[in-house]
């Protein structure tokens, strides 16, 4: 089968950014909500602390009591009790009175502040206090950390351990996040072995499978790899059925080319319907954007490079919006380590590696794994330009983070 139609990268770009595919969002416990991304603002709806506290062991006090303290003339108080953390502060001190407290617990009434044991004596049942109390002293007041109805987190944050931990001190057990999209992954070719398995000769060991699959998770999917599809039609007919039937899309590596024993678009065309195939760029001509039963489903070439290449310019934005997050990549401006030369007319991804300020090319080939397993992200070099100099400032495009 040869290419339907080649398209410029914007135009698939256009297609898939069109695709009936929409952000869910569902509630999850706290347990387990690391990692992924809020669907909604938070706001806290508690003070935190909820109540004065004290910050250190010591004799709750009403501060204008012990104004006339110094080493010379120590004042007495009587001490009337005591309250530890996660006890009631059922006291209230009145003129002279003052009460021991351990850190953390409420203050009682009447009291402003707290003096350290260390800085004290207790004589019987009075407390010796040699120098002046501060109103505050010793004490968190109620809302100082957090205050009730303050803005905790955004819409579209991923979720880390400090951030679920700040969930947890404000009384969340659920939270609303967006759903992870369920994502079929698929290897094709005859020549393809699963890594443990003894390779024959002529064979090579599947590396596309395992990257999509955790370039996906990277991303805050689920993915869900169904195997290796032989370059036999019902072989690969029944893996992408049995994608459509559990999954959200299905990515598939290798078998998107013109040849004789190229299946996936034939199959796509009596499944459903191919919106593209083959884009205007080098590496990854030849990429499927295809849908059935209102899922998209991408043919992606085969070499390892041209494959994440593809998949973090098509995919990866598609996986980011369907979580919330930015369409736009990740990128960062790097000046190029040396001269690099190109074909007019042609556009072209090439890989690289960042060292400091400089962007590496590295210039291996697609079919080489150590190219994108050395690479850091990749550049563009426009179809007019047939030369980038050294030092030209020019923009990668990351491969990870894949998360924005």
């Amino acid at each position: 089968m040869a290419f339907l139609k080649v398209i410029p990268l914007e135009e698939a770009l256009k297609i898939i950014n069109l695709l009936p595919l929409e952000a869910e969002v569902e509630e999850v416990h706290i347990e387990n909500a690391l990692g992924r991304t809020l669907a909604e603002d938070v706001k806290s709806p508690i003070n935190v602390p909820p109540f004065d506290r004290a910050t250190v062991d010591g004799y709750a006090v009403r501060s204008e009591d012990t104004w006339m303290a110094s080493e010379s003339e120590p004042v007495r108080l009587k001490v009337i009790g005591e309250i530890n953390a996660g006890e009631a502060a059922e006291f209230t001190l009145n003129k002279g009175e003052s009460i021991y407290i351990s850190t953390g617990a409420p203050l009682p009434k009447g009291a402003d502040a707290v003096i350290q044991f260390e800085d004290v004596d207790r004589e019987n049942n009075e407390v010796v206090i040699y120098k002046p109390a501060y109103p505050a002293l010793g004490v968190m007041k109620a809302g100082t950390d957090v205050s009730a109805n303050k803005p905790l987190l955004r819409k579209g944050q991923r979720l880390g351990f400090k951030e679920t931990a700040l969930l947890s001190a404000v009384g969340f057990d659920k939270v609303r996040v967006f759903k992870k999209p369920r994502i079929a992954v698929i290897s094709t070719g005859n020549e393809i072995v699963l890594p443990g398995k003894r390779l024959k000769y002529g064979q090579i060991y599947d590396i596309n499978g395992r990257a999509i699959a955790d370039a996906v998770r990277e991303l805050g999917g689920e993915s869900v790899f169904l195997g290796i599809a032989r370059d036999e039609k019902e072989n690969l007919r029944e893996l992408i059925l049995k994608g459509i039937e559990c999954c959200d899309i299905i990515l598939l590596s290798g078998g998107a080319s013109g040849g004789m024993r190229d299946l996936t678009a034939s199959i796509i065309e009596e499944l459903g319907e191919v919106k593209a195939h083959g884009i205007a760029i080098q590496p990854g001509k030849p990429t499927i954007i295809g849908l059935i039963d209102g899922k998209p489903i991408f043919g992606l070439p085969g070499y390892p490079t041209s494959c994440l290449t593809n998949f973090t310019l098509l995919v990866a934005p598609l996986i980011r919006k369907l979580l919330g997050g930015s369409y736009e990549h990740t990128t960062t401006r790097k000046k190029l380590a040396y001269k690099v030369f190109s074909v007019k007319g042609r556009r072209q991804f090439l890989p690289v590696r960042i060292e400091g300020e400089k962007a590496i090319p590295i210039l291996k080939g697609s079919g080489a794994v150590t190219s994108f397993v050395e690479a850091d992200g990749f550049i563009e070099v426009p179809e007019n330009v047939e030369i980038l100099e050294e030092d030209e400032e020019v923009e990668v495009i990351l491969f990870g983070p894949f998360y924005s």
